[in-house]
């Protein structure tokens, strides 16, 4: 699809073989991103023969993609799970309907965890966070455990044909797997998506996006991270709330976020950003997608940025707001340095 596409805007010709630094493939170590990367970019460039370029010992966790805290301290701690329990207390205190919905769909207490007392209910208010520097954020308690789960039943949904199988001989229906998935959902926006922590986390990843866009000679850049990325890069961004239609996920597997700059007829330039993925029944049945099948796209909406009728922003406006958001990191850095000598 992303070949159909960038050929039909014009960006690539047909069999597209790049120049030297025109296109760049950077993915995280890990195997699954090498992977994503190494089929992405076949589909992409079949005939180009790209490199993938990592950065670090294979199935280490580079430092652009590790959503980590490279900055705490004790003031900035303690404002954050503020922060967080404010935006998010009451949507983890919410969760009940969930975990009896995942509970029952595992048959939890049939299960020898249980029976042994190693498994116990998921409750809503035992999850406690840990803030560390130089460490991923994490949490405690119940939302973690069936945030497990809930990733483990969602990826079997997509990869097994018969639903009832796929649900354990439960029959779901579409709300009812949106239930499930917005555990795993409501446990990346509590690690990764709070202002305090989103522009910590994000910063390394702002950086080379900033880096990528304003490149002189880059036509096509392809950055092969996480979920975790998708989600602490909007959140840094100040990205509005958005729905999509046909997914369960609030970050589709697979989904890619695509930032672009256009020159319009107008010979302005502009800037665009568009969450793209494939909807469940595209996920379960694994169609070739082109531009008459494609996946679905939906436009990423920023505060205080207004894009015009065709829903583009003005290229300034974006990059603005771009540099404010890697800018948001060291202010935050200079602030908390000076409560805490203070």
């Amino acid at each position: 699809y992303f070949r159909k596409w960038l050929e039909a805007e014009g960006l690539f010709p047909e069999n597209y073989h790049p120049a030297e630094n025109e296109v760049r493939i950077y993915a995280n170590a890990k195997q699954r991103t090498i992977a994503t990367a190494e089929y992405f970019v076949s589909g992409l460039l079949p005939t180009g023969n790209t490199l993938i370029e990592t950065h670090v010992e294979f199935d280490a966790m580079d430092p652009v993609f590790t959503p980590q805290l490279t900055f705490v301290s004790p003031d900035y701690a303690a404002d954050a799970q503020a922060q967080i329990w404010e935006l998010y207390g009451e949507t983890v205190k919410g969760m009940g309907e969930n975990y009896k919905l995942i509970a029952d769909v595992i048959d939890m207490e049939q299960s020898p965890s249980w029976k042994d007392g190693t498994a116990t209910a998921f409750v809503t208010d035992d999850s406690e966070l840990v803030l560390e520097l130089n460490k991923e954020p994490g949490v405690k308690g119940s939302l973690k455990t069936a945030c497990s789960v809930s990733d483990a039943l969602v990826l079997q949904y997509y990869e097994e044909p018969d639903a009832v199988k796929a649900a354990f001989g439960h029959t779901l229906t579409d709300e009812q797997w949106k239930q499930i998935s917005e555990v795993k959902d409501v446990y990346g926006d509590v690690l990764f998506t709070a202002p305090l922590i989103a522009a910590n986390v994000a910063h390394p990843l702002l950086q080379e996006i900033q880096a990528e866009l304003t490149a002189q000679d880059r036509s096509f850049t392809f950055l092969c991270g996480h979920d975790s990325n998708v989600g602490s890069v909007l959140a840094a961004l100040g990205a509005e709330a958005y729905e999509l239609p046909g997914s369960i996920e609030k970050t589709p597997i697979g989904c890619k976020l695509v930032f672009c700059r256009w020159r319009g007829q107008d010979g302005r330039a502009y800037c665009s950003v568009d969450m793209v993925y494939q909807t469940v029944d595209q996920l379960r049945t694994a169609p070739l997608l082109d531009l008459e099948r494609h996946p679905a796209v939906v436009p990423m909406r920023f505060a205080g940025v207004t894009p015009n009728a065709d829903g583009l922003m003005a290229e300034q406006d974006f990059l603005d707001l771009l540099q404010g958001s890697i800018a948001e990191y060291d202010r935050i850095r200079e602030a908390y340095a000076l409560e805490d000598a203070a």
